[in-house]
């Protein structure tokens, strides 16, 4: 059987396609041939691990529609919010407004009076006609305002849905006694007489701060709703951005996400400024939210403290019960742990306080980074440094040379050893200089050979004298018994018989025995008759002296 060329054709061209482009990722929407719908808006209050689970099995393009679909669902509670915020300033203008009218009706009403008890009081009747004249012109610019304002009906409209969201809201919430208000208006006005118009006036103030608080607590329902959809649009975001997704479209995400984030406050009233900042604080995806996520914070920071003390306490019982281990590396060990649980600590902490450590980790990466570009050297030290630690040449509080300079060991870190000399200097060398050098512990060892060197004079006893140092050696209790101490006949030097006296002691015992050996020699040479000679030199003249002449 045969296929047509052209139908032939096609199928070579399908099988072509499939072999160049194998594996090509489509998602199920495009399988089918349509456009996928994001599902998860749905509910717009699905938890954040839901959420999560919901958008694990999409594919980037999926995962980007989710994205867009909650942008555009925030972007409109967003103008929501706007709306509310407008329409409360609003409130504000018209309160202002009522109560300028209402203090220039008054000051009619009182000029009125006055007039009425001195009809022919001129300056009462100016001042009477001035303050009517007032609260026409004020009336007719209110009037003129609100005919050429234009957002009436969409303020009304937002208060009218601020009035419903509040009422199903509080409709389990138990009323006020009936006539609290009426007991109120009573009292205030209690001893006064009001005119029907201010009557009216002031019942339309009273509405309108009713209307604006109905406002204010609505807008802090939509913000704290806002801030639960900014949590939802930014996890869509972080995991599109981890199915590979275009990195320019991420960042305008999170732009907009960081543009409409935060709570505005308006300082110039300080009622509705108050009433916001209340609200959020009261609220569950605000102040609560947050003093929950401080708390958490404090306990994470608290047991990582404790669980750092602890692991450096068993650290230091390991080290203590190694001998192989320096005690320069025991402490580094020591400290490097306790500093690294503690930035695990302080990391999980911001991850509580709902900071993204992504970014923080990579800042970290990158400031490593150019700082070791730029401490290349140091680099070296720190390198030799983990060395020293390691193969231990000396330890804290050993006696070493180190480059001509001879000092005990006082600390050291990754970077330089800390020396502190005999006459008490402090003397800091890198440790690149330190591996460098030759190093010369003096206290590498448990015991020392103490070299001394005495000389008596020629006609002295030498096997007196012999004996008299071994005496003082064997007498000595910090003297060493193994290796047995030695006094030998050295040198016949110019001016005396040189003996070495070369007694073991303990490390930590040298210079006691060095310079104890030293006089306790001296005392018994002098008590048995052993000279110590003064250097010696003969002169001899050759020639023979030619006395000078008489009188020359």
């Amino acid at each position: 059987m045969f296929f047509p060329i052209n139908k032939l054709s096609s199928i070579s061209l399908v099988f072509l396609v499939m072999v160049l482009l194998p594996g090509w990722p489509l998602s199920a929407a495009e399988k089918a041939g349509t456009s996928y719908e994001a599902t998860t808006t749905a509910d717009p209050g699905i938890s954040v691990e839901a959420l999560e689970l919901k958008l694990k099995p999409l594919r980037r393009d999926e995962v980007k529609a989710e994205a867009e679909a909650w942008i555009g669902l925030l972007a409109a509670h967003v103008g929501e919010v706007s709306a509310a915020e407008i329409a409360v300033k609003r409130k504000l203008r018209e309160i202002s407004m009522a109560g300028e009218l209402e203090a220039a009706l008054k000051s009619v009403e009182q000029s009125k009076a006055a007039l009425e008890q001195s009809p022919d009081d001129a300056s009462l009747q100016q001042a009477a006609a001035d303050a009517e004249t007032a609260y026409d012109e004020l009336l007719e610019t209110l009037k003129a305002a609100q005919k050429n304002d234009t957002g009436i009906q969409e303020i009304d409209a937002v208060t009218e849905r601020a009035e419903a969201r509040i009422g199903e809201l509080e409709k389990d919430t138990p009323e006020p006694a009936a006539g609290d208000d009426e007991q109120a208006e009573s009292q205030a006005g209690e001893g006064e007489v009001v005119s029907e118009e201010q009557a009216k006036l002031e019942q339309a103030v009273r509405e309108r701060d009713r209307q604006r608080d109905v406002l204010l607590e609505y807008l802090t329902v939509l913000r704290t709703e806002q801030t639960a959809l900014i949590d939802r649009a930014t996890t869509v975001v972080n995991v599109f951005e981890a199915k590979g997704g275009v990195v320019e479209e991420v960042d305008e995400y999170r732009k907009y996400l960081a543009a409409v984030s935060g709570v505005k406050v308006d300082v110039s009233d300080m009622e509705a400024a108050w009433k916001t900042i209340s609200g959020w604080a009261l609220s569950e995806e605000g102040g609560l939210r947050w003093l929950k996520n401080l708390a958490v914070f404090v306990v994470i920071i608290i047991v990582f403290f404790f669980l750092a003390r602890l692991v450096s306490r068993a650290m230091q019982t390991v080290v203590a019960r190694t001998a192989q281990t320096s005690r320069l590396l025991g402490d580094f060990l020591i400290v490097t742990t306790r500093r690294i649980i503690l930035a695990i600590g302080f990391l999980i902490g911001l991850a509580a306080l709902e900071v993204n450590i992504g970014p923080v980790l990579a800042l970290i990466g990158a400031a490593g980074f150019v700082i070791a570009f730029a401490l290349q050297n140091s680099l070296g030290n720190f390198a030799s440094g983990i060395l020293i630690m390691v193969f231990k040449p000396f330890d804290l509080g050993d006696l070493v040379e180190i480059g001509g300079v001879l000092g005990v060991v006082k600390s050291m870190n990754l970077l330089s050893v800390q020396l502190h000399t005999p006459d008490n200097r402090a003397v800091t060398i890198p440790n690149n200089n330190v591996w460098g050098d030759t190093i010369t512990n003096v206290n590498g060892t448990d015991t020392r050979r103490v070299d001394l060197v005495f000389g008596i004079a020629y006609d002295d006893d030498i096997a007196k004298a012999q004996k008299i140092m071994e005496e003082v050696l064997d007498a000595h209790e910090q003297v060493l018994d193994d290796p047995a101490p030695v006094v030998r006949v050295h040198e016949l030097a110019d001016s005396s018989v040189n003996f070495v006296c070369r007694p073991w002691v303990r490390t930590e015992n040298y210079w006691d025995v060095y310079w104890d050996v030293t006089r306790k020699v001296k005392e018994r040479f002098d008590n048995e008759g052993i000279t110590i000679p003064f250097p010696q030199r003969d002169v001899h003249i050759q020639g023979q002296l030619v006395e000078p002449a008489p009188g020359g």
